[in-house]
């Protein structure tokens, strides 16, 4: 008989021991799921953890998948440390695509070079006011963040899917659901040739280092997670909760646009109904996996890329469904979720139920 007694102070083993903890847990899991579906899980788990690490071109393309999902994490994280839930960074994701793309449908071939960092600028001002609305409604009508961001991602595709379908319909495009494609001198330069790995990805990791010194580093960040997790303590030291809501917001909705700009002006080249690609919701992940730190999320962004590339090789060379990138993040999330709890306690053999905290 075991028992789940409280530990006097949280472990710091186990807040960096949790993730590994629970990404064993999930290839295990995932070895029991391949032998279920009849398939070789050595083959199965080949694809998910060395096929997008084994070559050049490959590494190329986990970094174009780690490059969106890195840059909404952080964002998502500033938001999760101030104590602002916004789960809607896939429409800010959307919206910034969105506004990227009309930027993009206005060049021709005789635009400059300044026209992709109009293109970048407008993506991240989309995603800022997309999250601008969450911030206001939570901000003067008490609405619930989560709610609110929630369904405006429902509302991002549907201002994309009547863009698509209507307007910006390419009439030369034999009546698929698409914009043109964007004229060259849009596309975001790429850092290698023969791989679709663009600048994007520097812009990433720039902002890993700006959202480390922001937290760590300046009076400011420190106002912004007082100002989210204790409301009455920052007023009394002179901070501005408010200020911390539309800041976390505005920073977190701008980084989501720009991931949706980077994806239509550089591999996508285009706008259509599968902008929406679910990073999103995966950076939510990513976020906790990598403990709301910089680093940390740089390491979860890879280890995310590789069950959506992994999901991709599995439906093309197995006959699995695409869906098992989905199910992967969910016995990731599931799994960390359950390992978090021996940060908190610790097992002990022996009778009784779990104490309390």
């Amino acid at each position: 008989m075991f028992r789940l007694e409280p530990r006097p102070e949280a472990s710091r083993l186990w807040s960096y021991g949790s993730p590994l903890l629970a990404l064993a847990l999930t290839v295990l899991i995932g070895t029991a799921l391949f032998i279920a579906l009849g398939k070789d899980p050595v083959r199965g788990l080949q694809l998910f953890f060395w096929e997008p690490l084994k070559s050049r071109y490959a590494l190329g393309e986990l970094m174009v998948k780690a490059t969106p999902l890195l840059l909404i994490a952080l964002g998502l994280a500033l938001c999760f440390r101030a104590n602002v839930w916004n789960i809607g960074a896939e429409g800010q994701y959307v919206i910034g695509a969105v506004a990227a793309g009309g930027v993009a449908l206005l060049a021709n071939q005789r635009t400059g070079a300044w026209i992709w960092p109009a293109i970048l600028l407008a993506g991240v001002l989309g995603g800022m006011a997309w999250a601008a609305l969450v911030a206001l409604l939570r901000d003067r009508f008490h609405a619930n963040e989560i709610l609110v961001s929630l369904m405006l991602v429902y509302v991002a595709a549907l201002v994309l899917g009547y863009l698509v379908y209507g307007p910006w319909k390419d009439p030369l495009g034999y009546n698929f659901p698409q914009t043109r494609m964007f004229d060259k001198g849009t596309q975001i330069p790429r850092l290698m040739p023969g791989s679709r790995m663009t600048i994007g990805l520097l812009l990433a990791l720039a902002g890993a280092a700006a959202l480390w010194v922001y937290l760590f580093r300046t009076r400011a960040g420190f106002a912004l997670q007082v100002g989210g997790l204790a409301p009455a303590a920052a007023r009394y030291a002179g901070f501005c909760p408010r200020r911390a809501l539309w800041t976390a917001l505005l920073i977190s909705g701008g980084a989501a646009g720009l991931a949706g700009a980077l994806e239509v002006a550089g591999p996508i080249g285009q706008l259509t109904p599968h902008v929406p690609a679910g990073y999103g919701f995966a950076a939510i992940i990513v976020a906790f996996v990598g403990r709301l730190h910089p680093a940390g999320m740089m390491v979860s962004a890879l280890l995310m890329s590789m069950f959506y590339i992994g999901g991709e090789l599995a439906q093309s060379r197995l006959g699995l469904p695409k869906s098992l990138t989905g199910v992967f993040q969910g016995l990731l999330l599931f799994t960390l979720l359950a390992c978090d709890t021996l940060i908190a306690y610790r097992v002990r053999r022996g009778a009784g139920a779990k104490g309390g905290a």
